[in-house]
């Protein structure tokens, strides 16, 4: 399974049952914030439920079908990233990703979504890599903004959150056009 340090002191790597409380705490403290755009938040109600989506991440990469991995910052748990399930059948895949506000601001999400674009094509030899973001969160926004991503288009009412439907915004790589980007791009100064 993918496994990389992307910054001193910071990694990618799976994350495993034993890690659930862990997982749990950070969503918990932080689950104010981290409502306001990601509608799986509410349902993680305990270790037990994040028990589940570790089990299903470790399902979706034994079917050959991607992965989930944490984002650790100095040794503790900081947030999340990987692989919607692939498409092998047109080989392509769409990153999802989130991170605690305290490691925030210092190019740990930017980082971690150009390994896996890298990955996606370099290693799986995949031709596309697509990103969503709700319209408002810019945060996110930024990110396949900062990698060179060529915004496609709006989906209407793409995402249902606490009752209320959002317009997404689609982000796309293409194999050819990562191929021809620098070899810096993305780089945080």
């Amino acid at each position: 399974m993918f496994s990389k340090i992307i910054q001193p002191g910071v990694e990618i790597r799976p994350v495993e049952e034993r890690h659930a409380l862990e997982i749990y705490s950070v969503v918990d403290a932080h689950r104010r914030y981290l409502r306001d755009w990601l509608p799986w938040v509410d349902a993680t109600t305990g270790p037990d439920a994040t028990r589940d989506w570790i089990r299903m991440g470790l399902e979706q990469f034994a079917s050959g079908n991607g992965f989930q991995a944490g984002i650790w910052v100095d040794g503790g748990y900081s947030g999340s990233i990987g692989f919607q399930p692939i498409q092998w059948l047109n080989r392509r895949t769409e990153i999802g990703y989130w991170l605690a506000p305290h490691a925030q601001g210092r190019g740990i999400m930017t980082a971690a979504a150009r390994a896996l674009t890298a990955y996606a094509f370099e290693d799986l030899s995949l031709n596309r890599v697509q990103i969503q973001c709700a319209i408002g969160n810019h945060k996110s926004q930024a990110i396949p903004r900062r990698l060179g991503f060529v915004e496609e288009g709006h989906i209407a009412q793409g995402q249902l959150l606490h009752g209320t439907y959002h317009d997404l915004v689609m982000f796309r790589m293409l194999r050819s056009e990562w191929a021809s980007l620098r070899p810096d791009v993305g780089t945080v100064h």
